[in-house]
């Protein structure tokens, strides 16, 4: 059985927010696994982050989980927002080291007070309350790793913590997210890699997004976007084609559970998961 889990970015303005509950209204009736809210770097939409969070708590059947990063906080201060998620309903979140308030590229530096990196806020958060906990990989090694030793030993070490499952980021040629898979059994890591799948709406923002987290964009992908910078139409037919021989080559290599990058839009999303075989459900999901 195909399962599926969405992410969302808290709204900046009215108009945003809009936008995410229309998509989110769209999305429910898929009935994923959970859906995820991302949090900015240096924690910069923590407020939003956890408004949007416990409306989607609030107001629908879905499973909220909440990114939290460990950046420029002290841990008292996490600790309170591992508490106020659990107050308020969240029964999983997405751990990650996080970016520099100056934004990716930024050399990393630890609070004195805080959390290390993703496997110390793993444990920390395992350690206040019994949450499910998903954690980063990256198929294409982060951009902070030096070699792949470093990489996978710091997912070890996140799986280690009590993560209960790995979502990478996104990445566009299969092959590199299979050989991953290779390097993480080697090393004798055991846990689930659910591959993250971004539906490219721009290329230009697809690429800055890339150049940031350190992902590759084949040339031959580049090429079939060329022209369509001022043609949205057009444009959403290449990505929705792209993005279908993506998940349709991931479902034949065996995988079944995919996490949806959906940059607040429900079209594409909605496509392909009617693609894999996922369809509305009459009524929404009970709430867990």
């Amino acid at each position: 059985m195909t399962r599926v889990s969405f992410e969302f970015f808290p709204p900046k303005s009215d108009a945003m927010e809009e936008t995410l509950w229309a998509t989110i209204t769209k999305l429910e009736p898929l009935n994923p696994d959970f859906v995820s809210v991302t949090y900015g770097a240096g924690g910069s939409t923590r407020e939003r982050t956890h408004r949007t969070v416990k409306r989607i708590v609030d107001e629908t059947n879905l499973r909220a989980a909440a990114h939290l990063t460990c950046v420029a906080a002290s841990r008292d201060e996490v600790n309170a927002v591992i508490k106020d998620y659990w107050d308020a309903g969240v029964r999983h979140i997405v751990a990650l080291r996080g970016d520099m308030p100056e934004g990716p590229g930024t050399p990393y530096a630890p609070h004195a007070d805080g959390y290390q990196n993703g496997a110390d806020l793993t444990a920390g958060i395992k350690a206040i309350d019994p949450f499910e906990v998903s954690v980063t990989a990256y198929p294409e090694k982060h951009p902070d790793s030096p070699d792949w030793d470093t990489d996978l030993d710091q997912l070890a070490r996140k799986v280690d913590a009590g993560a209960d499952r790995a979502i990478t980021q996104f990445f566009f040629d299969n092959d590199l997210y299979e050989a991953y898979l290779e390097r993480v059994a080697k090393r004798g890591i055991k846990v689930n890699i659910v591959p993250g799948i971004m539906a490219i709406h721009s290329m230009k923002q697809v690429k800055r997004f890339a150049g940031m987290c350190g992902a590759s964009v084949p040339d031959s992908l580049a090429s079939r976007f060329e022209g369509l910078d001022d043609d949205a139409e057009q444009r959403l037919l290449v990505s929705a084609a792209v993005a279908a021989e993506q998940v349709l080559d991931l479902q034949s290599r065996g995988v079944d559970t995919f996490h949806f990058y959906t940059m607040n839009r429900a079209e594409l999303v909605y496509a392909l998961c009617r693609l894999i075989g996922i369809h509305p459900a009459t009524e929404p999901a009970a709430a867990a």
